[in-house]
């Protein structure tokens, strides 16, 4: 807004007579113009006016019952606009004014009221803790000394005087016509919201007391009564334990009262289940006592009473269903809310709602126990006749009364087991089998529900707990407007089997194509118990159940149907062989819904937007029923199948056609081999109208980005499916070639580049033939992908080199690239050799190595050279440590390494650490041969003469690379390494004993006698033959590492030299290492030593575990598997503290490798974890340093390992794991020191998206600590390492807090909502006190998702 011209008192004084005018367009305008005048003012330019201000107040409140409602809304407005502005001593007048405005020619008479609203919500909003700011500090004064008495009618916060003002009626107060004015109840609500946390005590207990008074009114109206109700619940947040204790049991003396009225009973029960959403961790306590006034007109007595009266009079008692209705959203607070302290009473919950969710007057008593009764008849009965069901359906579906309020109670109950289903599923009554046994068959029954907001409840329910049974991953929330989306369904989870070390860098080896609907999907087996068993007992009455709906029911119905049924699929793999005939037709109608042609705009975007979600959930299970059955079973739906889909591809609804070319690429599985082998021809034709639209989708130009990445992903699928992985040509080579060329095109254009280089990754993983891939084609590409890799978009560049490592990793592609091609490439590469990206330099390297095999002189030049050296010099390590040594050796092998080797030894030498440098000398000196320059002689020379440390650990570092490539070829012996283990240096001789096992790995039969022989000696050299031993036991799974014969010795050398406390580390490694190799002899020994009686023993034993897990194959884990449970047991229960975290570190390895082992005793395991996050004030001691006492936390690294576990089961295994009980560690966690409060909030940035629903539960509880957490500013006198700490905490903090507020926003915006009031307040301080920071924050969130 520009600034007004007149923004000064002067100005202000100006238009004042202006709004007296007769005229009231004038009046109007004038009063715009005041507004544009206080809004551009400076913040203190009517600081010294009050006059003026005066002045300027009482003609606003004339303006303000004037005859024309615009010119009184402008007014309201401009008090909002001048009440921050004006002087703090005209605040109590104004309000005293504006709360005693009676209004006369206003026909509105919420005007004084809504006044008041926008005067109280003009100042910022005060946070629980947090220092108020002035001006709010102000405002409070004057609402203490003069609003809060016109509420209640007498003055709270006496001043001393005795002299009292007398005040009129309260405007919370019962008028003479024996009424309540519910605006000032809007006025409380708001003044309880903006200045809540700082009313004192007395001024709660008085608000208490004039609310509680108005449910006593008989006159008053519902609408009054439920506005109470809000504003007593918005208060109880900021009541001290005192008046919310006294509040409690004011409302359970009401219940106790012998005359309670049905609407008095509906009220006090709604009361409780709001004061349970808005204080839950204080109110579980009074749960006990409040229960049974829930329960009781829920019980079974109540629910006969109530048929039995309505079969007497011939109508339901509306009064006593408001009443159960009340008491079910009470009870499903509880449960959501209070869910810990809910537990004794969730069977009479559950009971109390099964009762009541087919609680219906209009059937008769005879009918509705047929169908209770019957439920379990119905649901075993499989062979029932479609058609016979049809008709029930329809005779129940038409039985109509529009007088009847019963569905309200059903709607309720249904919403009441969906919080049992939600709170009570991860390892608890999903597991027992409580859950399916009880609750689902009654949701199954009421699919026959004749009211559709019950019907969509009682789906909704049945697919909460259905979604719980399934283990599949939360796909991560992204940030709206980012169109860029993960293909990652193209690549296959690398196996966990063991990765031996010097594997050739598999770890940057090209990806498999993944099986994912690659083959028709074998038959599941039935598991014998679990909740998948359970499920599978029930498919069959929930299918049958939902295709009578999908032939009958409404939009909504219909969706919710399949979207249970497209769970259905996800959790059991399958599981619609049988009943394919009956939902085939109705899912293929819902894929050709029409949009409709409503008469209103708005109604149209209403109706499309219902249908779109309608088709959008079609799609979905259409795409999940092709990848999870057979082809054979799907066959005959084809032809239907394939023209919905097409015409839902060319919808314009993005959203729809988006997921219909999903569904497409399903069905191009489907319809091509080998899933339908010998099928082809006849499916050709289907096969060519798929592929003609998806080529039309990805070249228009009107198609939304989103839509064409999919397709582009579609064409790539439909290129795999006719390259030579599958012996078959889908397309012919007039299509082939058209396609790659779209490729081609589409790499090149910025919105497609992404999804067109992962399309053709896939193309080039799987086609080997060279007839297929085209040399034009194959070079452009590579140039273009080259190009990529200088865009500042690192996920690009990502994709482009993983992209171009799997072109040069195709022997026919790689065959393409000339000479010229690949000097363009080389030099587009080059700028990656850097140990700035690890990952990108791991792929760049083996690029490199494919194009030296191919290219060598071009290849192979003074840049590239000095870039690795300036690599070499890095600490590098691991897969790109392993990618460097395949490099290296390519280029000894192509007989062009001497001028990197005189580089190497010239300009790098000892410059870098000796074990990289000395492995990349040792690679390069054997695969060269002589062509290096240099001889195996020579380093032996420089062992024995060099002057110094560091050049004969490099020589050493050489020596033991090239002993282990040289295998048992080596002319080195063990005795050229070991004469340096009694070296006074300090790096020599741990150097020594790593190239002695490294070359000893090489030529175990030379190295290990001597090796095992060093063993038994005492001291520094038993200490580095165990480093030895590591080193050969590393690579074990070569040939030449055979060690079978030495096995038994080694490990009595091992067990009794790491009995040693400098040994007990590496030993436990060798010791889990050697365990891997015979695991049926070795496990039990070291189950064994989880009981020994000494501490250490027990400790190596856990160590060595912990090694096992993370290195093994198929072989060991049938041994591990009935052994590893009884193991963690034993270990976290270790009385030992320093054991425990051990064992925390061991189970954190079985989640990451092991999960199939341990899930099922997971609900055993967790408790002992919670157990060990909990601070124990017993391992708190305060130690001396100098004058000052220090205090030291013996448990907080168990503490921390504790966490990382959490973490770790949180992600792998949450469905197994106790919601509430995770969220309070969590939330103590953001409490405790400041790793732990770093991984809490770890935690809650992906609770955000692994269960959202749990998590908004917590969020006034997350506020208070994460307000706490940027409210705490850093002495004057803090180190740097504090200021870091601070940061980071804070960083962290507002990251998950914009990250909860993305994934609820609804949470954090004002409305009638009670629950989350703190985290309202707590997100409109933290966009006051901390816009930039969330600005940058969310500008690196969006970059993280692009």
């Amino acid at each position: 807004m520009a600034p007004a011209p007149n923004a000064v008192p002067a100005g202000i004084v100006a238009l004042l007579p202006k709004l007296s005018d007769a005229d009231a367009d004038i009046r109007y305008m004038s009063l715009s113009d005041l507004d544009n005048i206080l809004k551009t003012g400076s913040a203190g330019f009517l600081t010294n006016e009050y006059h003026t201000c005066a002045r300027t107040v009482d003609c606003l409140l004339k303006t303000l019952d004037d005859t024309n409602g615009e010119v009184q809304n402008q007014a309201i407005k401009c008090i909002g606009s001048l009440t921050p502005r004006a002087p703090p001593e005209l605040l109590p007048p104004m309000v005293e004014k504006l709360s005693t405005l009676k209004t006369t020619n206003s026909v509105d008479a919420s005007i004084p009221a809504t006044a008041l609203r926008v005067f109280i919500t003009a100042f910022p909003r005060s946070i629980t803790g947090a220092q108020p700011t002035k001006s709010t500090q102000e405002a409070y004064s004057a609402i203490s000394k003069v609003l809060i008495p016109r509420l209640v009618g007498y003055v709270v916060m006496s001043n001393g005087s005795r002299n009292q003002p007398t005040l009129p009626p309260g405007m919370l107060e019962v008028h003479a016509d024996n009424t309540i004015d519910s605006n000032a109840i809007d006025v409380l609500i708001e003044l309880i919201r903006c200045f809540g946390s700082m009313l004192q005590d007395p001024e709660k207990n008085a608000l208490q007391k004039s609310t509680m008074a108005i449910f006593d009114n008989e006159r008053t109206g519902t609408i009054v009564k439920k506005k109470a109700v809000l504003a007593i619940s918005l208060l109880a947040v900021y009541m001290s334990d005192i008046l919310l204790n006294t509040l409690v049991y004011s409302i359970l003396e009401s219940l106790n009262k012998p005359n309670l009225t049905a609407a008095q009973h509906r009220l006090l029960i709604t009361m409780v289940g709001s004061l349970a959403r808005t204080v839950p961790q204080r109110f579980g306590q009074y749960l006990r006592q409040l229960i049974p006034f829930i329960l009781g007109p829920l019980s079974e007595q109540a629910y006969r009473d109530a048929l039995e009266d309505t079969a007497d009079t011939g109508t339901a008692d509306t009064e006593a269903d408001e009443v159960r209705e009340a008491a079910l959203l009470a009870l499903e607070g509880f449960l959501s809310s209070c869910s810990n302290d809910m537990r004794p009473y969730t069977d009479e919950a559950m009971q109390a709602a099964i009762r009541f969710v087919a609680y219906d007057p209009n059937v008769s008593a005879d009918t509705e126990d047929e169908e209770m009764g019957g439920t379990r008849d119905s649901v075993a009965d499989d062979d029932a006749d479609p058609e016979e069901e049809d008709e029930d359906f329809e005779e129940e579906g038409a039985v109509s009364d529009d007088d009847d309020a019963s569905w309200k109670v059903r709607r309720c109950a249904a919403k009441a087991l969906y919080a049992i289903i939600s709170t009570r599923s991860n390892g608890d009554l999903l597991e027992n089998g409580i859950l399916y046994e009880k609750i689902a068959p009654v949701l199954i029954s009421r699919f026959r529900e004749r009211e559709e907001n019950v019907r969509v409840e009682v789906l909704s329910s049945l697919t909460a707990l259905v979604r719980k049974t399934s283990d599949k991953t939360i796909t991560p929330f992204s940030f709206a407007g980012e169109n860029e989306f993960e293909l990652s369904s193209a690549v296959e989870v690398r196996s966990r089997k063991r990765r031996r070390l010097g594997s050739d860098a598999t770890l940057f080896e090209s990806p498999t194509i993944s099986q994912a609907g690659f083959k028709s999907p074998d038959a599941s087996p039935l598991p014998s118990s679990g909740p998948k068993a359970d499920l599978a007992r029930l498919s069959s009455s929930i299918i049958r159940g939902v295709s009578n709906l999908l032939q009958q029911s409404t939009l909504i119905t219909k969706q919710n149907g399949i979207a249970l049924l497209r769970e259905m699929v996800n959790a059991q793999n399958g599981g619609l062989s049988e009943h394919l005939r009956i939902i085939a037709e109705p899912v293929i109608d819902a894929i050709r819904s029409p949009t409709g042609h409503p008469t209103s705009h708005s109604a149209g975007a209403v109706a499309q937007a219902s249908t779109g979600k309608l088709r959008i959930e079609a799609l979905q299970l259409v795409g999940a029923i092709c990848d999870n059955h057979s082809s054979t079973l799907i066959a005959p739906y084809a032809s239907n199948l394939v023209v919905a889909v097409i015409a839902a591809v060319q919808d314009k609804y993005f959203k729809v056609s988006s997921e219909a070319i999903m569904a497409v690429e399903s069905l191009i599985k489907v319809l091509t081999p080998p899933r339908s082998a010998g099928t082809l021809q006849a499916n050709r034709n289907h096969v060519e109208k798929l592929y003609n639209v998806v080529l039309e989708r990805t070249v228009a130009t009107d198609a939304d980005v989103e839509v064409r990445q999919r397709a582009i992903h579609a064409l790539g699928v439909l290129l795999v499916r006719g390259s030579e992985l599958n012996q078959v040509r889908v397309l012919s080579e007039a299509q082939r070639m058209k396609t790659v060329g779209v490729l081609l095109d589409r790499l090149r254009n910025e919105t497609t580049r992404v999804s067109a280089a992962k399309a053709i990754d896939m193309f080039l993983s799987s086609c080997k033939d060279a007839s297929v891939i085209q040399k034009d084609w194959t070079r452009d590409v590579a140039i273009e992908l080259g190009a990529q890799l200088r865009k500042a978009n690192r996920g690009l560049r990502g994709v482009s080199l993983a992209t171009l490592r799997d072109l040069v990793g195709n022997a026919a592609a790689l065959s393409c690239l000339d000479d010229k091609t690949v000097q363009a490439v080389t030099e587009m590469l080059l700028p990656l050799v850097s140990s700035h990206d690890l990952n990108l330099l791991g792929m760049a390297l083996i690029i490199f190595a494919k194009l030296v095999r191919q290219s060598p002189k071009n290849v192979v030049n003074a840049r590239l050279i000095t870039s690795l050296c300036d690599v070499v010099v890095a600490p590098l390590g691991g897969a790109v440590l392993d990618a460097l040594l395949v490099l290296l050796k390519a280029i000894g092998e192509q007989k062009v390494g001497q001028p990197l080797m005189q580089s190497l030894l010239q300009d790098v030498g000892v410059n870098g650490d000796p074990t990289v440098v000395g492995k990349a000398i040792g690679t390069l000196v054997v695969s060269g041969g002589t062509t290096v320059g240099v001889k195996l002689d020579d380093f032996v020379t420089e062992l024995h003469s060099a002057p110094d440390d560091k050049r004969k650990c490099l020589a050493l570092s050489v020596l033991g690379e090239a002993g282990y490539r040289l295998g048992s070829s080596s002319p080195l012996e063990p005795g050229l390494f070991t004469k340096y283990f009694g070296s006074k240096s300090q790096s020599l001789p741990r150097a020594a004993a790593t190239a002695l096992g490294r070359a000893g790995a090489g030529n175990v039969k030379t190295y290990v006698p001597v090796i095992l022989t060093t063993t038994s000696e005492a001291g520094s050299s038993q200490y580095l033959s165990l480093h030895a031993i590591k080193e050969i036991l590393q690579f074990t799974g070569q040939a030449r590492s055979d060690i079978s014969p030495y096995i038994k010795q080694m490990w009595e050398k091992l067990m009794a030299a790491s009995q040693a406390e400098d040994n007990k580390a590496v030993g436990a490694e060798c010791i889990g290492r050697l365990t891997v190799i015979e695991p049926k002899t070795f496990l039990p020994s070291l189950q064994g030593c989880l009981h020994n009686a000494e501490p250490s023993v027990r400790g190596m034993a856990i160590q060595a575990i912990r090694f096992t897990l993370s290195d093994s194959d198929e072989t060991f884990d049938e041994v591990l598997r009935p052994m590893l449970v009884p193991m963690l047991r034993a270990m976290m229960n270790d009385p030992n503290l320093e054991n425990r975290r051990l064992a925390l570190g061991v189970l954190n390895s079985a989640t990451h490798n092991k999960a199939d082992i341990i899930l099922p005793d997971l609900t055993e395991l967790v408790p002992l974890v919670m157990k060990e996050s909990i601070i124990k004030p017993e391992l708190i001691r305060e130690v001396m340093m100098g004058p000052f006492k220090h205090k030291v936390d013996d448990g907080l690294e168990v503490r921390k390992s504790a966490y990382e576990t959490l973490y770790t089961l949180m992600e792998g295994a949450y469905s197994r794991i106790r919601p509430m009980d995770l969220f309070s560690r969590i939330i103590a966690g953001l409490e405790d020191e400041h790793e732990i409060k770093v991984l809490s909030n770890l935690m809650l940035s992906k609770l955000v998206y692994i269960d959202a629903e749990e998590t908004s539960r917590h969020l006034d509880s997350i506020a208070e600590r994460y307000r706490s957490i940027l409210a705490f500013k850093a002495k004057e006198n803090a180190v740097k390492q504090e200021v870091e700490k601070l940061n980071e905490a804070n960083k962290g903090v507002l990251k998950a807090t914009l990250l909860l507020h993305e994934v609820v926003p609804a949470k954090s915006s004002a409305g009638n909502n009670v629950q989350s009031e703190k985290w309202k307040g707590y997100w409109d301080w933290v966009k006051e006190n901390f816009r930039s920071q969330l600005a940058v924050m969310e500008q690196e969130l969006r970059s993280q998702t692009a």
